[in-house]
């Protein structure tokens, strides 16, 4: 989801509630306590020079059980940051802390905005030798080999 869905689902909302993917909320009490632009410059594992950029929101719950973010506060944050830090429309990648620091994407279901869990992925995987698609065999198609007594039942092989 971009900077700009959200700008555009915020004024249709009474509350601004976040959820992770497998149902549970985060608390209703959390603050966005950073908003900015991730840039991440690198090399993948087969040579090529890559860049990413992302605008991050941080959540942060904290002990005043009472705070409340409203639609409006929340766009106010987001105009403020794009217009002191020149924040672009671009992915936004949500961190939140549970048990250690995630990472995660930000979709919308209509009521809530929902964090995906991101994932890890080789971005090179013909450079790896990583298969494009697992190949599927049927093992009724193997054929024996000619040294098949060395796992025979009974063999002494395991």
């Amino acid at each position: 989801m971009k900077l700009s869905d959200v700008k555009q689902i915020l004024p249709a909302l009474e509350n601004v509630e976040f959820q992770l993917e497998d149902g549970t909320f985060v608390p209703e009490h959390f603050h966005v306590t950073e908003v900015g632009t991730i840039q991440k410059h690198f090399i993948d594992c087969g040579g090529t020079v890559r860049h990413e950029k992302a605008v991050s929101f941080q959540l942060w719950n904290a002990d005043d059980f009472e705070h409340r973010l409203k639609p409006n506060k929340l766009l106010h944050i987001i105009q403020l940051s794009e217009e002191k830090l020149g924040i672009e429309d671009s992915e936004i990648e949500v961190e939140y802390q549970r048990g250690t620091i995630g990472k995660y994407d930000l979709d919308f279901n209509g009521k809530t905005f929902v964090l995906k869990n991101k994932t890890t992925a080789c971005l090179a995987q013909e450079a790896c030798g990583i298969p494009s698609q697992k190949q599927k065999v049927a093992l009724s198609g193997l054929q024996a080999t000619a040294d098949t007594s060395r796992c025979a039942p009974n063999s002494g092989c395991c």
